[in-house]
């Protein structure tokens, strides 16, 4: 699945995108969080896939699970 993730020096700054295209992980969270649906998101980008946004969705998962400090 993040196979689908790709970042390409040059491209979009070096930014994670989506499969070599120039859309960004990063916009597709951010449109998430501002509750637009995926089906809104799938008709915006139609070179998009369903696996691109889950991929998306663990891509931020797994860079936000950080190691637990214990006393």
């Amino acid at each position: 699945m993040l196979t689908r993730i790709t970042q390409t020096l040059g491209q979009c700054g070096g930014r994670p995108c989506i499969r070599g295209m120039r859309i960004r992980v990063s916009d597709i969270l951010e449109m998430l969080a501002e509750n637009v649906s995926v089906s809104e998101i799938l008709e915006d980008f139609p070179d998009l896939e369903l696996e691109d946004i889950q991929a998306c969705l663990l891509f931020a998962a797994r860079r936000t699970d950080f190691p637990r400090l214990t006393a």
